[in-house]
């Protein structure tokens, strides 16, 4: 019976027993299938059923209301059993209702492993398999999933299947970019962008497509909107990496223009990438499960981090999202004898690969000085505290001797010296304060009154120049200044914001210096290390220990994290975490600043 049955859920939800519909009657029970559908072969409680479909008011019997829902949806997926019959498609175990169907039967399961077998093949060269592998899985989307269900269960799952299917549209378009198809993109990539307006892979590839079609005006323009819609909506700049698109467009760079068609010689057979199976449980005959073969899961965007941001520089993304190669876990000795070998790992994309092919760079000794971070060897360092002295007493004597006409200058020698961009800004302020009080001087004929205005303008311009000069250098002591913040922020506040500074350091250099993550050990409370990362958790690495001290989850919650990247690998994004393991908004904002989602470490290669 399970057999037959097929469910949609990328779109309004429906339901097929071999080619016939099933009315799956009211909308709660349609809301129970939901969540047992989403479980994927999974038992779920009778108390997460009832908190995700009735997620404000809980009805006073929840249980009793789950089970006439449950025995209705029984009737639906079997109608040929008896009543006195065990049901086989919905079963209540000691864990929880099961729902036992294939897990291909689901249409988004189904969506979302033809997404991850396009990107292996992607990441194996093989553009057309990959090209036609994500289009037959965009075709399963018929539209946003759950929309008559309410609640933080059903909009993180909602969210978390439209950003996937936003990145198997970025995927697509970035394959047929790749096969010099940009003449038919363009239109296409309007209405991406306008459906997701602040997704800066989809403008990189419009700016690209519409540059490749000989329109360098137009994907100039591109630019222009987008990051005029990122300063009025958010203050920020586009990425870096779409500002090196428009540099590079800017001066015509060569090598922007469409690769040739890819040729079809007969190449050597790579192996498909195998279908996973649903999640279950190991029994007790199973104690030594074969391993899986190797998945493909996205490197992170450089810079990617949990909250889009995570860079000092304050950009939201840094280059074109590129695909890592997930190598199989070792084999477990077993008495059934040895494994079977691993399936070939295809060869990873530019930019991350599953083992280093040459030295990475290691972190400049002279950036963890200035991050204030434990070195081997004493190399350059802040100046001497004699030093930040003099010159402090030396330009507050400037600016009071000056009455405040040289506090420019005074500032002005900070901004060089710390290169500051807001220090020169403020100096150039200061400058223009003192030439309108210089030119209001000189252009005021001697033998008349100086006006009230005038007046008033002088006191407060040269006030500002003075006494608010004179506080602002002595400020600019670095030891002064933290002591006049101890006078306004708590200890705890203190604190909070130094971890918050050492996490975004951390950020900054996993962005810059890959090699960071190693020599530093980012995200692994559980080493021995002498780098302070700000608490920051690699939720792919760090063992269950770690992430049974994950701060905002309850402990069933942080169990549920640890048991599902047991069965189903690592995550990839906090949308996914919060998706796979039902996290409520609440718990993934407290997430959002201390989880890290690298891909998991290569194996050490051991030489023979």
């Amino acid at each position: 019976m399970s057999e037959a049955l097929r469910f949609e859920i990328l779109g309004p939800q429906r339901a097929w027993y071999a080619d016939r519909p099933l009315d799956l009657g009211p909308g709660k029970q349609r809301a129970v299938l939901a969540v047992l559908l989403l479980a994927e072969g999974r038992p779920v409680p009778t108390g997460q059923i009832v908190d995700a479909v009735w997620p404000e008011e809980p009805p006073a019997n929840g249980p009793n209301v789950v089970q006439k829902y449950v025995a209705g949806l029984r009737r639906v997926l079997e109608p040929d059993r008896s009543p006195r019959t065990p049901a086989q498609v919905l079963t209540l175990t000691d864990a929880g209702y099961l729902l036992r169907i294939p897990s291909e039967a689901v249409d988004a399961v189904r969506f979302e492993r033809g997404v991850r077998r396009a990107r292996q093949w992607q990441a194996a060269g093989r553009t057309e398999d990959a090209l036609a592998e994500v289009t037959g899985a965009l075709e399963r989307w018929q539209g946003e999933p759950f929309t008559g269900f309410t609640g933080a269960y059903f909009d993180a799952a909602r969210h978390r299947l439209v950003e996937l299917r936003a990145v198997a549209l970025e995927t697509r378009t970035e394959l047929e970019l790749a096969s010099g198809r940009h003449g038919e993109l363009v239109g296409r990539l309007v209405e991406l962008v306008a459906e997701f307006p602040v997704r800066e892979r989809l403008r990189h590839q419009l700016m690209l497509a519409l540059h490749r079609g000989g329109r360098q005006a137009e994907a100039l323009a591109a630019y222009r909107d987008f990051a005029d819609l990122l300063r009025e909506e958010y203050g920020i700049e586009p990425g870096e990496a779409l500002q090196d698109l428009h540099r590079r467009i800017l001066r015509s760079d060569p090598t922007l223009t469409a690769p040739a068609p890819p040729a079809s010689p007969a190449s050597p057979a790579v192996p498909a990438p195998s279908e996973p199976t649903a999640p279950q449980a190991p029994s007790v005959a199973q104690r030594s499960p074969a391993p899986p073969g190797p998945e493909a899961v996205p490197a992170p965007r450089a810079g990617d981090t949990p909250d889009g941001t995570g860079l000092p520089d304050g950009s939201t993304s840094a280059a074109p999202e590129v695909v890592a190669v997930r190598p199989a876990p070792a084999p477990t000795p077993s008495a059934a004898g040895p494994a079977p070998a691993a399936a070939p790992v295809p060869p990873a994309a530019p930019g991350w690969a599953p083992g280093p092919a040459g030295p990475l760079t290691p972190v400049p000794h002279a950036l963890l000085v200035a991050m204030n971070q434990p070195a081997d060897a004493p190399a350059e360092r802040r100046a001497p505290g004699w030093v930040r002295l003099a010159a402090t007493l030396a330009g507050t004597a400037t600016v009071l001797v000056s009455f405040g006409s040289l506090t420019w200058a005074v500032v002005l020698g900070y901004a060089l010296w710390r290169r500051s961009w807001r220090l020169a800004l403020a100096g150039i302020g200061y400058f223009l304060l003192v030439f309108s009080v210089f030119v209001l001087a000189v252009t005021s004929p001697e033998t008349e009154e100086v006006s009230d205005g005038e007046a008033i303008f002088l006191i407060v311009a040269m006030g500002t120049c003075w006494l608010l000069g004179t506080a602002h250098v002595v400020l600019l002591n670095p030891t002064l200044w933290a002591a006049v913040g101890g006078l306004f922020w708590t200890g705890r506040q203190r604190t909070d914001e130094q971890r918050r500074l050492r996490r975004e350091q951390a950020r900054y250099l996993l962005h810059h210096y890959p090699a960071a993550r190693v020599e530093l050990r980012i995200g692994r409370p559980d080493l021995l290390r002498t780098y302070d990362d700000g608490g920051l958790v690699d939720v792919n690495a760090v063992p269950d220990a770690v992430l049974a001290t994950l701060p905002g989850l309850t402990v069933d919650q942080r169990r549920q994290v640890a048991v599902d990247r047991w069965l189903r690998g690592p995550y990839l994004s906090l949308e996914e975490l919060a998706g796979r393991c039902h996290l409520p908004p609440a718990a993934t904002e407290t997430l959002r600043d201390v989880l890290l989602f690298l891909p998991p470490e290569p194996p050490p290669v051991r030489h023979s």
